[in-house]
This record gives C-alpha cells, sequence and structure tokens, in this order.
C-alpha cells in the first residue's frame, strides 16, 4: 500500500510541476525580453527558458559557471534576479550576524536575490550536527531559518 501511495504523489508532484512550469525555446521568448537579457547578460551560457505562471523565467551561467535565475514579466522587466555569490561577496552585516546567531556553523552555497530594490541572501549553514537553510536581508536581519 505505501508504494502505491509513493507512486500516486509522484504521479501528483510531475504533474503539478508540469502544469506550473512549460520549457520554452528561444523562439516562444518574446523579442523584448531576449533583447534586456542579452544587454543584462552578454556572456550568458547554457541558457535555459521556462514559463512559470505569467512570467518568463531563465536559468544561465557567467563567467566560471555562476548560476543564475532570472524572471522577467511580458513588458520585458526583470522582477528577480538569483544568482550564485562567494561567500566573500557576502556583506559583513550578514556575516556578522551569521556569527553571531549560529555560532560554529560554516556558510554553504550563498545566493543573491534581487527582487525590485531588496536584495536578501540565502545560504545554508553547517555544523557538525545540524544543517540550516535561512534567508538574511542585507542589513543581517534574519528572515527566515529552517532545518536543512
Amino acid at each position: 500500500m505505501k508504494k502505491i501511495t509513493l507512486i500516486i504523489a509522484a504521479a501528483l508532484f510531475v504533474a503539478i510541476g508540469s502544469l506550473t512550469a512549460q520549457d520554452l525555446s528561444r523562439s516562444q521568448v518574446p523579442s523584448v525580453i531576449l533583447n534586456n537579457f542579452t544587454k543584462a547578460f552578454p556572456k550568458a551560457s547554457d541558457v535555459e527558458w521556462e514559463m512559470k505562471g505569467n512570467l518568463y523565467n531563465v536559468e544561465f551561467e557567467t563567467g566560471l559557471h555562476t548560476d543564475h535565475e532570472v524572471w522577467y514579466d511580458a513588458q520585458g522587466n526583470m522582477t528577480k534576479h538569483k544568482e550564485e555569490i562567494t561567500r566573500s561577496s557576502l556583506p559583513d552585516a550578514v556575516v556578522s550576524s551569521v556569527k553571531q546567531n549560529f555560532k560554529g556553523y560554516r556558510i554553504s552555497d550563498p545566493k543573491r536575490i534581487t527582487s525590485g530594490s531588496a536584495v536578501t541572501y540565502t545560504m545554508e549553514l553547517k555544523s557538525l550536527t545540524k544543517e540550516w537553510k535561512i534567508s538574511v536581508d542585507s542589513a543581517g536581519k534574519i528572515l527566515s531559518q529552517q532545518p536543512d
């Protein structure tokens, strides 16, 4: 019975995922979005487009395999940009907050998320026995934390 439940759950997960995201070819992306994307990221490689809800989503790499994910509205405006960054790129306020609130943890997989004028940072924190996923604003305020 557990096996059937797992199969049904997996099928529903796949079905829901296919309803919320649709792969697109470059020719299916409006030219205003392509032009804005090319201007903003001229060195993008491994570009993959999707439609997520009413937003155009593009995943790509730049430089030394730095992953990016960007969302555009139908008018070509960038609404959100998520990018992989190095630990040394984190603001001092973010690093200080993590050191103060999570003593003995090391920062892993930091990302900068820009949505409009708001910038937040997500990362994994690891100790010998525990892991957390956290979100922090640029001033160092912890916005969310959950065990990983």
